[in-house]
């Protein structure tokens, strides 16, 4: 591994960390490891204590949205390594630092095992599979403010077969929303570069009165992911009075 530097546009010397190929490391995982060392969010994240740099995706969301309250109930679905959870407790939990400020519910759920988090309850599951719903109904223990989805499915290579694999982790996850959200709640998922399906966008309408499609500043320009944040949960059975939007101000759409 070595650094080169480089001049910016402000006349400063910054160092890129070059990493070189070693024995039976594929070229594209020499890549990666290059972009994880010069990534500037992946080294914000571990100066200020960050499990990754998804934590300030939802940050940014969050920033513009303000959905994360004092005393909100979260559900974290697809919360490893858990940066979506550290987050969720600084604004929803003040974890005795304030006794004046109500404090909230963190619950993440994942299917692979989180390491522990002050002030959150994290729970190994696998959301898909038969129950589960039902599971963490039981360990929320009553009503959501906020059911947030950054659940991934492992990438098969094949560009249609991964479409359809993310679309029923959406759908899953907002079918659970459904049946757990107060009235007002917020819902928000990662979806793909198109935002939500045609189908699910005339769903989102129909129960929540603003839904945008939003590529926060920190998702990287390469990725196809976009977020979709559904905000004021109206029930079911409501009729479509609002339009779905894509959010200009919160960077770039895919």
């Amino acid at each position: 591994m070595t650094q080169e530097k480089k001049t910016s546009g402000r006349g400063q010397r910054d160092l890129r960390v070059r990493v070189k190929t070693a024995k039976g490391r594929k070229l594209s995982s020499t890549l990666w490891l290059e972009r994880q060392l010069n990534d500037p969010y992946v080294q914000r994240a571990k100066r200020e204590g960050y499990r990754g740099r998804a934590a300030f995706k939802i940050m940014e969301l969050n920033e513009r949205y303000d959905f994360l309250k004092p005393g909100c109930r979260v559900v974290d679905l697809g919360c490893a390594p858990g940066g979506w959870c550290q987050v969720s407790v600084e604004k929803v939990n003040s974890l005795g630092q304030n006794p004046k400020k109500p404090v909230g519910t963190v619950l993440g759920v994942d299917l692979q095992e989180i390491e522990p988090i002050a002030g959150a309850e994290l729970h190994q599951l696998d959301f898909l599979s038969d129950g589960a719903d039902e599971l963490v109904k039981g360990w929320l223990g009553g009503r959501a403010d906020v059911v947030m989805s950054d659940m991934a499915a492992a990438s098969s290579g094949h560009k249609g077969t991964d479409h359809l694999r993310i679309v029923a982790l959406v759908e899953a996850a907002l079918d659970f929303a459904f049946d757990v959200l107060e009235d007002g709640g917020t819902f928000v998922a990662k979806v793909l570069a198109g935002g939500a399906e045609n189908e699910m966008q005339t769903l989102l309408k129909k129960n929540f009165r603003k839904v945008a499609n939003v590529k926060p500043p920190s998702s990287r320009s390469d990725s196809s992911e976009k977020f979709v944040v559904a905000m004021g949960f109206r029930g079911r059975q409501a009729d479509a009075s609002e339009t779905l939007e894509d959010d200009p101000d919160a960077g770039p759409l895919g």
